[in-house]
């Protein structure tokens, strides 16, 4: 299998959110058949419908020979190994990893929509994953065809553009 190109969005506001999630890239960077080419800055950002302290947020981009679903079991696993749990839904966390997108993959299961369902609407997402390529195609499930993040991020209020800042 030729290498993917996938993007991650990494998150955490439990214990050192910020050395969660430069420990988790290095984690992922030693799962065999992937190669994390770049990550964003760090990323601080309020919680959105739940209680909590802030959550540190980052992008990686990443060259990858697994499937969408191996991949996905495997970041799974890193954030049990980071001691996740998952109490409800937006509920803190001390590791969250979303796959965001591999490249024009479109998955629609149970388990695993690509791209992400909702990382067109997240500043917390949009803004690292534009420092890294505006061109990667998002959009919700339902929709014929995707558009890049930098037309998304665009949509955004630059009020929830400026509720993301440099950790």
């Amino acid at each position: 299998m030729n290498p993917i190109t996938a993007y991650i969005g990494l998150g955490a506001n439990l214990g050192q959110p910020d050395i969660a999630c430069k420990s988790a890239i290095q984690r992922i960077s030693a799962v065999p058949r992937i190669t994390v080419l770049r990550s964003s800055a760090l990323y601080r950002t309020v919680p959105i419908d739940a209680p909590g302290p802030d959550y540190c947020n980052a992008v990686i981009e990443i060259a990858c020979e697994l499937s969408a679903a191996a991949l996905l079991e495997s970041l799974q696993a890193i954030e049990l190994e980071f001691g996740r749990t998952r109490t409800g839904r937006n509920s803190p966390r001390t590791l969250d990893c979303d796959l965001i997108a591999m490249q024009t993959e479109r998955i629609c299961e149970p388990r695993l929509i690509l791209p992400h369902p909702r990382a067109h609407l997240r500043a917390f997402v949009l803004v690292p994953l534009c420092e890294l390529n505006r061109e990667v195609l998002l959009g919700p499930p339902e929709a014929q065809t995707l558009e890049p993040a930098g037309v998304w991020i665009s949509r955004l209020s630059s009020t929830s553009r400026n509720e993301v800042e440099r950790w």
